[in-house]
């Protein structure tokens, strides 16, 4: 007998491979056809979206320079706010950033920050049980039931008035090959999205908490509308008001700064603020110009938010997020306490002073750290300066920023220090990250993913756009990274960490992006097919 068309339903996403039965939880039936329908509805455009980048990349490798779009100039200039901002997110001062692994998730809750941003993105590497763990832990904070207990007995709860939660997906080009829908692996995006509104929207909702999120990596007001329409869907699906999923968008990528104004037109009934994502910033600078000798950049230590180009970035942000109603948000502090040395550890919390410092006199409306030891240094800073929740009303009319200020390379000069740092960073975050750790202290800085982004594109353009010169006049050559790079990894295979085993894979892979002839778009993408 034929089953009546109206009765036949469409298939569910499909698990590849094991991934285990402790997940069943999350990973329900409707759960799956959750995100089998976000799939279908938008990963056709979501692919159109990434060929475009491309695009875009091919013009600017072939002399274009990025620039304000000529086609949106009614948005820049029209008169128009995004909507009201929750009362949870009013005062942001200090937002906690970290991976979405249980005992870090209790301790930001706990931390004092406003925010703690869980971040399913550049500080976590994907594995499979990486991303499904991450989605029981934050399922048990939403519910209040997290708890955990160390090996060595210690107990670890969230107290009473913890941080608001906000979570990053994935960005759009990442894959999550363990999940398919008709035979093709989902978006990374779409899973971590997905799987947490399933979950926890609801629940949210009904708390006056969101569900709220950043998004990571947007190059254009497409990539945003886009997100607009997901999360629009999500919310029809769920049964959610409408706009109750609120976004803060990271500003992390060049061709984004230049259309800051259209992307919170496009997320306008939802966005609440902007972000001065400047690791990933930094990258995308580099990246954008990997074709143009004329703006390579000096040693990662010298690119500091006081550089032209970056501080034009972050006040035009200022700028463009007041005068919509929305929020401008700081960067990243990445020190972590150093044990053990007072002069030391003083020195570095001077550096994180000083940062938030310049962002709250700028006119942010708070800031980011990594570590919890350094979230009572950011709010000393944010309560003197900001005794109101924001700073809205900091307009920043002196603002003027041009295209050739945006894309101004900075003065510098590149150090045999700097050059041997690049890549010791990029290659022990790398087995790290293959390892399964997408957040690594290495010599007193949290680097995640986007700071090893730098390291190895920093190399590259080193190595293919000279020739070029040490401060001491020796050359810059392949043959000095061959040497660097198999130096580092015999120390770190040496060195007995539990990285180790993963040092001669990743030197193979640092190798084969920083020999190719074309700069490779992500290390974690080129890096997944290992994980």
């Amino acid at each position: 007998m034929a089953v009546p068309k109206e009765r036949i339903l469409p298939s569910p996403a499909q698990l590849q491979g094991d991934v285990g039965t402790e997940y069943g939880t999350i990973l329900t039936p409707d759960a799956l056809a959750f995100l089998a329908s976000l799939h279908r509805q938008f990963d056709v455009r979501r692919r159109e979206l990434l060929a475009a980048r491309e695009a875009r990349q091919a013009r600017y490798d072939a002399g274009e320079l990025p620039d304000f779009r000529a086609d949106t100039l009614a948005i820049r200039e029209s008169q128009w706010t995004v909507a009201p901002i929750p009362a949870a997110l009013r005062d942001r001062r200090v937002e906690i950033t970290g991976p979405v692994e249980r005992k870090m998730i209790i301790n930001a809750l706990n931390s004092g920050a406003k925010v703690f941003m869980a971040d399913f993105e550049d500080s976590s590497a994907p594995t499979f049980a990486n991303q499904i763990d991450g989605q029981l832990n934050l399922r048990d904070a939403v519910n209040g039931s997290i708890e955990y207990t160390s090996p060595e007995g210690k107990p670890y709860r969230v107290n009473a008035n913890p941080a608001v939660l906000v979570v990053r997906p994935r960005g759009w080009h990442l894959p999550e090959r363990h999940i398919t829908v008709d035979g093709e692996p989902m978006a990374g995006a779409l899973v971590d999205f997905g799987l947490f509104a399933f979950h926890n929207a609801r629940q949210l909702q009904g708390r006056d908490r969101g569900p709220y999120f950043y998004l990571p990596k947007l190059q254009a007001m497409e990539e945003a509308a886009l997100w607009n329409e997901v999360m629009a869907s999500a919310e029809a699906e769920l049964d959610l008001p409408p706009d109750c999923m609120k976004a803060t968008v990271l500003i992390e990528t060049l061709p984004a700064v230049f259309q800051m104004h259209e992307i919170l037109h496009a997320l306008r009934g939802r966005v609440v603020g902007l972000n001065c994502g400047r690791w990933d910033y930094i990258f995308s600078y580099l990246k954008t110009f990997r074709a143009h000798r004329d703006r390579l950049l000096p040693d990662r230590g010298q690119v500091l938010m006081t550089v032209p180009f970056l501080k034009v970035y972050s006040e035009l942000l200022i700028q463009t997020c007041h005068r919509r109603g929305a929020f401008a948000m700081g960067g990243m502090a990445a020190q972590i306490p150093i044990k053990g040395d007072e002069a030391a550890n003083e020195a570095a919390l001077a550096k994180v002073r000083a940062d938030k410092l310049r962002e709250v006199q700028a006119g942010h409306d708070g800031t980011w750290v990594a570590h919890p030891a350094l979230v009572p240094v950011a709010q000393e800073v944010f309560d003197r300066y900001m005794p109101s929740p924001n700073q809205l009303g900091v307009m920043r009319a002196d603002v003027c920023a041009t295209r050739d200020q945006l894309i101004a390379p900075c003065s510098g000069s590149i150090s045999r220090a700097g050059f041997d740092n690049n890549v010791e960073v990029a290659l022990r975050y790398t087995a790290s990250w293959l390892d399964g750790q997408g957040c690594v202290p290495i010599h007193h800085l949290m680097e995640d993913a986007a700071t090893a982004e730098i390291a190895r594109a920093q190399l590259w353009q080193w190595l293919h756009r000279g020739p070029l010169e040490f401060t001491d006049h020796a050359p810059i050559d392949f043959a000095l990274f061959d040497h660097a790079l198999a130096t580092h990894t015999h120390r770190l295979i040496e060195s007995g960490a539990p990285t180790a085993a993963r040092a001669e894979q990743a030197a193979a892979l640092l190798r084969q992006l920083t020999h190719a002839d074309e700069l490779g778009d992500f290390l974690t993408l080129a890096a997944y097919a290992q994980l």
